[in-house]
């Protein structure tokens, strides 16, 4: 994966705030997080930086590692333009790989094989994590998503029995592994086309 921004430049841009990205996907380093952004157009970072921190999550899913264990949670929030997915985990896990796929429902955007199970190795976001990692989150431009979007958000997380797989819960796939996706409403997030602000609790998560 293309690592174009330090943290050294990510901080002297939110200083001036003054600094674009023109790449097709672009990421960067913060403590414990891995940051990217998938931008069509130029924009400026501290815009970025704001999505990353907002704490108005408007679609949460329970982390599932094993098929039968909560990992921690994934929270989506929203800002107009940008979509923030946050996976995070309880003390117990630490993430190794995270793997993302998200689009317009309607495009059947997740990559699938021919049996109608998820293809991770073609999603287009993954990345491996520092040794201790409890937080990855990722930037999505959604300027040209329709209002309803799905996404399948993989890991693989680690505790002290061992290693597991990780879906955020939501929907099963046709195929015959139990991998989820999630399917939502941008209307339904603050930020959102009908400026919604109902309860995170209200807010269909595919389940």
């Amino acid at each position: 994966m293309k690592k174009v921004i330090t943290s050294t430049i990510a901080s002297v841009c939110l200083l001036l705030g003054s600094c674009t990205v023109d790449e097709a996907a672009t990421s960067f380093d913060t403590e414990n997080q891995l940051i990217e952004v998938k931008s069509n157009t130029s924009s400026k970072l501290t815009t970025f930086q704001r999505s990353a921190t907002s704490d108005q999550s408007c679609e949460s899913s329970a982390l599932i590692a094993g098929q039968n264990m909560t990992a921690g949670t994934v929270d989506v929030t929203f800002d107009g333009t940008y979509l923030s997915i946050t996976y995070s985990t309880t003390p117990e896990w630490t993430i190794g790989v995270t793997h993302l796929s998200i689009g317009s429902c309607a495009d059947d955007p997740i990559p699938t094989n021919g049996g109608g199970n998820p293809q991770i190795g073609h999603f287009e976001y993954n990345d491996t994590h520092p040794s201790g990692t409890h937080e990855v989150t990722y930037i999505i431009d959604a300027s040209d998503f329709d209002d309803n979007y799905c996404f399948a958000a993989h890991a693989e997380v680690s505790s002290a029995s061992g290693n597991e797989t990780a879906w955020a819960e939501g929907l099963d796939f046709p195929g015959n592994s139990w991998a989820m996706y999630v399917s939502a409403n941008l209307s339904d997030c603050p930020g959102g086309d009908d400026g919604s602000t109902d309860d995170p609790g209200d807010q269909d998560t595919g389940r």
